[in-house]
């Protein structure tokens, strides 16, 4: 099972910590051990890591509206999304 990496900007840390919404849109998918971060030295920065148990049903899902509502609810920033695979 591949661990990824989902890196972007946020307009609010606080409430992208907070958010249940990765639970709810990744966890239906099988994907686990969702850990966060934030730079300290620009909040704004974040990222998940998560081990995904089908990339194609990921990648599938990143393009569902369901995925670019519970990406606007968080506030992140779409345009600065990058998604890094093991390899």
């Amino acid at each position: 099972m591949p661990t990824v990496i989902g890196h972007h900007d946020v307009k609010d840390k606080d409430h992208w910590l907070a958010s249940p919404k990765r639970e709810e849109v990744f966890g239906p998918m099988g994907i686990t051990n969702i850990r966060t971060f934030v730079n300290p030295e620009n909040p704004t920065q974040v990222a998940v890591m998560m081990d995904v148990p089908d990339l194609d049903v990921l990648n599938t899902a990143m393009q569902t509206e369901e995925m670019k509502a519970a990406m606007a609810y968080d506030g992140v920033l779409p345009e600065t999304l990058v998604i890094l695979v093991e390899a």
